[in-house]
């Protein structure tokens, strides 16, 4: 029986504090950073998914909104949006979360492309992912597109 999962299952969300240590020279959160700890949540939520190792394949739409300052709270949210056959693609979604009102927003979205790995680091069948909602069904079409995108590019060697 193949095993399926529903995105709610592997949901991740981590909250880190902008120190002086993450800023760059213009003062904000230096784009490393982030990307870093993007690619750990994409990597968190992956292996939820999974339950095995996973490695980065590659990220898409890595879109920077709006800064993140010193002292400032970062929430990165992340959740599988599209399974294949051994790989998965996973939404990271920044905020900034005020301290006040615990409002949050957007600074940052990418698509993370993950690859299920077996216990001697080869591509493995990934479990099936469970779509519920309508934005659920949507993420999945448009993560159809994106992978398209991704394979045209491949090819044409970009």
């Amino acid at each position: 029986m193949t095993e399926e999962k529903y995105v709610r299952d592997s949901r991740v969300e981590t909250v880190h504090m902008v120190r002086p240590s993450h800023l760059n020279a213009a003062g904000r959160l230096f784009g490393g950073t982030l990307m870093q700890w993007l690619d750990e949540v994409a990597g968190l939520v992956a292996k939820r998914h999974t339950r095995s190792n996973v490695i980065t394949a590659s990220v898409d739409n890595l879109k920077f909104i709006h800064g993140a300052y010193e002292g400032e709270m970062v929430v990165i949210v992340g959740k599988v949006t599209y399974v294949g056959n051994t790989s998965l693609e996973v939404r990271t979604d920044t905020y900034v979360e005020h301290l006040e009102d615990g409002s949050r927003y957007p600074i940052n979205r990418a698509y993370f492309t993950m690859v299920a790995l077996d216990e001697m680091d080869r591509p493995k069948r990934a479990p099936r992912l469970i779509v519920e909602t309508e934005s659920e069904k949507a993420e999945w079409e448009a993560a159809e597109k994106r992978r398209e995108m991704r394979m045209r590019r491949k090819t044409e060697g970009f």
